[in-house]
């Protein structure tokens, strides 16, 4: 799933590419991807894309009228709001078919095209479509970006901030960084590459946490955010899932050894995820209980 590092790296492509261009056509392969009908998709036709901002695990792209265009009420900006969920991706292409697209079964979720004839399509693998397309007059209508917590890179987010946060959670502290309306940006996993950076077990309770562990993982979340954006910084959308995975310590790297003492990192599977650790830096040596696995060896 994109996290804040890879959305923010999608954000400056696509302001660097599509921003100052006027949108030719926007169209949906995909009926359950669009959660939106008023304003309707043609009313993107001749905007102009003036920004890109990221919201979170949230695309914004503001599109304004064309200039000297104020046609009523409608002059306002609109924003294309787009949420890739877990299994969806942004694909840039430089030439996109005059073919409008066909709803059907293919990957495809959404095309919007320029009048360059560059575009980008949003792409979704799997059987659970979870991927989001929004158009609205304030991103605040949309019910996912209204509800988000704390942006982990804005000034505001001090360590005292955090600790707000944490002490009145009895909420193990891997699924406060994962909770949007809690922290937003962060996923599964930058939640496991926070943790082990930091040295703690995912397990922790959050509202156990002292005043010095609340700053070791302030620091840790703004570094390991900040290093992956800055990795991330420059690169054309197609190469960002590489470098993610390239970049990461721990999270995916069940049973290879740990980069910082060489133990081997280990697994806790859920019901539809998983998360990993290095017993030695995070645990005290000591190996979490894997339920799901101790079922199944029972």
């Amino acid at each position: 799933m994109p996290e804040l590092p890879e959305v923010e790296a999608l954000a400056v492509f696509l302001r660097a590419r599509a921003g100052g261009h006027v949108v030719a056509r926007a169209e949906a392969a995909s009926f359950a991807a669009l959660k939106t009908f008023d304003p309707p998709l043609s009313a993107l036709a001749g905007r102009v894309i003036t920004d890109v901002g990221r919201r979170g695990k949230f695309l914004d792209l503001t599109c304004g009228r064309p200039d000297g265009d104020s046609a009523g009420d409608s002059a306002g900006d609109l924003h294309l709001v787009m949420h890739l969920a877990r299994a969806g991706w942004l694909r840039w292409r430089d030439d996109i078919p005059d073919k409008p697209v066909r709803p059907g079964k293919s990957p495809l979720a959404f095309r919007l095209v320029l009048d360059d004839g560059s575009g980008f399509d949003l792409t979704e693998a799997g059987t659970q479509k979870r991927l989001a397309v929004y158009l609205v007059r304030d991103p605040g209508d949309v019910p996912g970006v209204a509800t988000l917590g704390p942006e982990p890179l804005a000034d505001d987010f001090t360590t005292e901030a955090l600790a707000a946060i944490l002490s009145a959670r009895r909420t193990q502290i891997k699924g406060v960084l994962r909770d949007q309306h809690i922290i937003a940006g962060i996923g599964n996993a930058y939640s496991d590459e926070v943790l082990h950076v930091a040295k703690m077990s995912p397990f922790k309770l959050a509202s156990s946490f002292t005043p010095d562990e609340v700053e070791t993982l302030h620091t840790a979340i703004v570094t390991t955010l900040q290093d992956a954006v800055k990795r991330s910084a420059g690169l054309a959308a197609a190469n960002l899932k590489g470098e993610k995975k390239t970049g990461l310590r721990v999270h995916g790297k069940t049973g290879q050894p740990c980069p910082v003492c060489g133990d081997t990192v280990r697994e806790v599977s859920f019901a539809d995820s998983s998360l990993q650790y290095c017993p030695t830096c995070q645990t005290g040596g000591k190996p979490l209980a894997d339920r799901r696995l101790s079922r199944l060896l029972k």
